[in-house]
């Protein structure tokens, strides 16, 4: 079991974020400010293996107790291993909507007898010096977090969790939504109806419940593990970033108006995303 799993299972909240700047500097930042992990998303960032095995180097450079995840682009073998290898202590698998799709995922993750992930020199057994000691912990030391991010997921969701070598769950809030045709909608009855299926059938299984929080609100993650939720990931870099650019310029237009100055931000985001 990983130290992620362990403390999950003593019941603590675990507080984590997402990086999609593809930034050294800031996933150094973000690690040594005290997160408890950290998920390099490969899926809907333009990341790709040598950029996460940086990323990951700067994680542990900032912080050699925050967990450096991936969430990964796809659910392919190969793109597993590579990033496992990479350096992640774990996955966050986007899109799992069955039992077969879990189990492929822990295969992918596990060496054998538990999996079938390939042996070969990496960063993660330091490029084959510690070959033999990586590949026996390996199993005990890695993470695997599966997203329900679709309502087949919260369909399939019992046998999902029957699948051993299975972590963690994690709604994936905006895809969930958006598979109901209610993107953005987290407060819909029939939005709350799926995420609290997932949540009660993770307390039956025994196995921790996590969720993303988009904005940086502190309020909403601990509402959260009120809920029962005990893996959060606490906004994202880009989104911190630009909350805190928002802020701090709307408030510095409302001091320094006497003095003519004004925030001049877009006239249309829409028009900003086909620049």
């Amino acid at each position: 079991m990983s130290p992620l799993a362990k403390a999950l299972d003593l019941g603590r909240p675990l507080i984590g974020s997402w990086i999609n700047t593809c930034s050294p500097v800031a996933a150094e930042l973000m690690a040594a400010a005290g997160f408890d992990f950290l998920a390099v998303d490969a899926e809907h960032a333009a990341v790709d293996v040598p950029q996460g095995q940086a990323l990951f180097q700067a994680i542990g450079a900032g912080n050699p107790w925050c967990a450096p995840l991936v969430r990964l682009p796809d659910l392919r073998h190969a793109t597993i291993k590579r990033f496992m290898d990479a350096g992640a202590v774990g996955v966050i698998a986007p899109q799992v909507n069955s039992a077969k799709q879990a189990h492929e995922v822990v295969s992918a993750v596990k060496y054998p007898p538990l999996g079938s992930r390939g042996v070969g020199f990496a960063r993660a057994n330091l490029y084959g010096m510690l070959l033999h000691e990586a590949v026996a912990s390996a199993n005990d030391q890695t993470m695997v977090c599966l997203q329900i991010e679709h309502v087949s997921g919260v369909e399939n969701i019992e046998q999902i969790l029957g699948v051993t070598g299975v972590d963690a769950i994690f709604i994936g809030p905006y895809d969930l939504s958006a598979s109901m045709g209610l993107t953005g909608q987290f407060d819909h009855p029939v939005m709350r109806a799926a995420t609290d299926r997932v949540l009660d059938a993770c307390a039956r299984h025994e196995v921790a419940a996590g969720i993303h929080v988009i904005q940086p609100d502190v309020d909403e993650v601990v509402r959260h593990v009120d809920e029962g939720y005990r893996l959060i990931a606490y906004s994202l870099d880009i989104t911190m970033l630009l909350h805190q650019c928002r802020t701090a310029l709307r408030h510095l237009q409302e001091r320094l108006e006497p003095w003519g100055w004004k925030l001049h931000e877009r006239e249309s985001l829409h028009r900003h995303s086909m620049l």
